[in-house]
């Protein structure tokens, strides 16, 4: 058993004080072996401080460990057995995968679910970082003036794969630890809303399908725009701005002639900017309650109802703190250099 260096040094005391190894074993409830050891180990050296041990060689030198260190770094979808191949063949090493994820354990590199984000190009990155830039400035009351609208597609038996179940080995299919899946989500419903600083707006559900699918520029003008937005933006009062993303129906021709005939200002928003818009947090704020409902909606014209009375009891400040973030998001995508973040 080992010990530190004051145990060592009382087992040292006790014992010269005349007292048995038995009795200083059961004193500080250590084996009679480890107080006979440590006390040798005392006649010989004169410290208290264990012998370093040598262990087990080492099967990897310094540089190879850098090497798969750099390797797994400069290509982070390998795996240990990938990187394990590439130390082999390049520097001729042969070792188990297992002493290479050691390797990488030590290093701090463990291996994660990766997050996920809207693939950008250059293009995107420019647009992003220029809003960003353009934008860092605004204070509360420049945002207090936008709605941020966003469109939202919800299946009755979806699944954010955050669930996690306990088993034991073997257990992977058992029916108690398995998460069943229904074909398309056995029904879905899209769904429009805008929040603001001042409020938020009804939810509006789009007749049709998937996101997008449903939803015709002609539709979003009737249903959306001069049934939800208008009003809206006379509730605001003057210049009011209104945030949708580069959907079709958002920037066809149609839209924007008719929004420039009831005089609503759009803010220029960046394509494949979900991370920018607060709306997108409170989408997922109103998944999980819906999900978290007991019973669970067993068909969509009960699914539509839960979202509506969980959406009418979002609080206003939660929205507010939303909203409110903007500048971070904004410093985030600078930081990122236009890239995604962690919003």
């Amino acid at each position: 058993m080992d010990t530190t260096p004051i145990e060592a040094a009382q087992i040292v005391a006790l014992l010269e004080e005349g007292l048995s190894q038995r009795v200083v074993a059961q004193q500080l409830h250590k084996s009679q072996s480890c107080v006979s050891k440590v006390y040798k180990r005392f006649r010989e050296t004169g410290g208290f401080i264990p012998r370093p041990r040598p262990g087990r060689r080492r099967c990897t030198s310094d540089r190879d460990d850098r090497f798969v260190v750099t390797t797994s770094l400069r290509n982070r979808q390998l795996t240990g057995v990938d990187v394990q191949q590439e130390l082999r063949e390049v520097r001729g090493v042969a070792v188990s995968e297992w002493t290479v994820r050691r390797r990488l354990k030590q290093a701090n590199l463990t291996p994660k679910r990766p997050a996920t984000g809207p693939k950008l190009t250059a293009g995107h990155r420019r647009a992003r970082l220029q809003f960003a830039r353009g934008h860092l400035d605004w204070e509360v009351e420049q945002w207090e003036r936008v709605l941020f609208s966003d469109e939202c597609r919800m299946c009755l038996h979806g699944s954010d794969r955050r669930g996690r179940v306990y088993r034991r080995p073997g257990e992977r299919f058992v029916q108690c630890c398995l998460a069943e899946t229904v074909a398309y989500g056995g029904g879905s419903c899209m769904m429009w809303a805008g929040i603001s600083l001042d409020g938020k707006t009804e939810l509006v559900f789009v007749p049709g399908g998937g996101r997008g699918g449903g939803l015709t520029s002609d539709r979003y003008i009737a249903d959306i725009l001069l049934e939800h937005v208008v009003p809206y933006a006379g509730y605001v009062g003057d210049n009011f701005l209104l945030m949708h993303d580069n959907a079709r129906c958002h920037t066809s021709r149609a839209t924007a002639q008719f929004l420039g005939e009831v005089g609503i200002a759009t803010l220029d928003w960046p394509a494949l900017s979900p991370d920018l818009n607060p709306i997108e947090h409170l989408w997922d704020e109103l998944k999980k309650k819906v999900r978290s409902r007991n019973p669970a909606p067993s068909s969509v014209d009960e699914l539509k109802l839960a979202l509506i009375e969980e959406w009418e009891g979002i609080p206003q400040d939660s929205i507010n703190k939303l909203i409110r973030s903007m500048r971070n998001r904004l410093r985030a995508v600078i930081r990122a250099r236009g890239g995604n973040t962690k919003y």
